[in-house]
């Protein structure tokens, strides 16, 4: 298919950006909400997409049990280094 190659080459590129971002060395997954309600999910996510926070910084984990009654959700956000060096030299004053 024409154009194929192009937007695979593009998506690749997307993760790879999104990978760097979110790496170990760049910060840590907080957890925000872990309920067992998909809808409180949602709204909790609508009200944080209507806030400008990035979604590609928004993870949503599934875990499962059975019964599917039991399964719970677990919305994290990535949250950066707060810390650097000069940083901390100037809280230390």
């Amino acid at each position: 298919m024409p154009g194929q190659a192009r937007r695979r080459r593009r998506q690749d590129a997307g993760r790879r950006r999104s990978a760097a971002r979110t790496a170990p060395d760049a910060g840590q997954w907080e957890v925000v909400l872990e309920p067992s309600d998909q809808a409180e999910v949602r709204a909790h996510l609508r009200r944080l997409r209507e806030s400008g926070v990035d979604e590609s910084l928004i993870r949503i984990d599934t875990l499962c049990r059975r019964p599917v009654e039991l399964s719970t959700y677990r919305l994290s956000r990535f949250v950066g280094r707060a810390f650097r060096a000069s940083d901390r030299e100037i809280s230390d004053h």
